[in-house]
């Protein structure tokens, strides 16, 4: 199986290509550049450095939101491109579930933030329960979604997760915007994911949506649609005037 990954959901832009369980290339950057600047190069130099012939993918991942409302607008538009020129279908990964999925095999709980503006975070929650096989050897870690993906104040967050009484570890862009908050309050213990792992990769998008695939969870590029949990700013700001007038 090969999937071709997309996720443009916040700051970094990435794009991966990943066949069965090698992850073949992956391109990603976190620069001052628009997604609308970076995506199409990005899947264009991928696709020379692998010489990739684009029909030979099964299906193309993308994350499907939640995110920045532009950022998402943009992966999205070009999934369903590529999805409908090349008569693939695609599969919908949900942002904070790929994030999660980047510290595979994880005990702790898994909470990604992203920051959503007026001191909320698009969140959710996570872990891996691991399988064991004759008392030694480990066989798999399964993903569970704890929480589903949802858009909640900061301070419910923590909140929920002191209920926990777990250790959690924290990524995604929201960690710097709350870090201060998050030591203030939080009460159980926490660590922060490192570097390589604490923003948007395109190879957790592909390696989870490969998993979709095998559950028959796919849509054609016509269905697909960014999941956005709440209005846009400029949505709000017009509901917000008609309320007045």
């Amino acid at each position: 199986m090969r999937v071709l990954a997309i996720d443009s959901s916040g700051l970094t832009a990435t794009v991966a290509v990943v066949e069965d369980e090698q992850t073949i290339a992956e391109y990603t950057v976190n620069y001052k550049k628009t997604h609308s600047q970076t995506l199409l190069p990005m899947i264009d130099e991928v696709k020379k450095m692998i010489d990739l012939d684009l029909s030979s993918i099964d299906a193309i991942a993308v994350s499907g939101g939640p995110g920045s409302f532009t950022g998402l607008r943009i992966g999205s538009a070009t999934a369903k491109g590529l999805g409908l020129a090349l008569g693939k279908p695609l599969i919908h990964v949900p942002t904070v579930d790929a994030l999660a999925y980047n510290v595979y095999g994880c005990g702790d709980l898994i909470c990604p933030i992203m920051d959503a503006r007026r001191k909320q975070v698009y969140t959710g929650l996570y872990s891996f329960s691991h399988e064991v096989k004759d008392g030694t050897h480990l066989t798999e870690a399964a993903f569970h979604v704890e929480e589903q993906q949802m858009a909640i104040a900061v301070e419910e967050l923590i909140g929920k997760l002191n209920a926990y009484k777990r250790p959690v570890v924290f990524l995604g862009d929201g960690v710097p915007v709350f870090t201060t908050y998050i030591e203030e309050n939080c009460k159980v213990p926490y660590s922060f994911a490192p570097a390589h792992v604490n923003k948007q990769r395109a190879a957790a998008v592909a390696a989870l949506g490969e998993e979709y695939y095998k559950a028959g969870k796919l849509e054609s590029a016509e269905e697909h649609k960014p999941e956005y949990l709440r209005l846009s700013q400029a949505e709000r700001e017009r509901m917000e005037q008609h309320g007045n007038s």
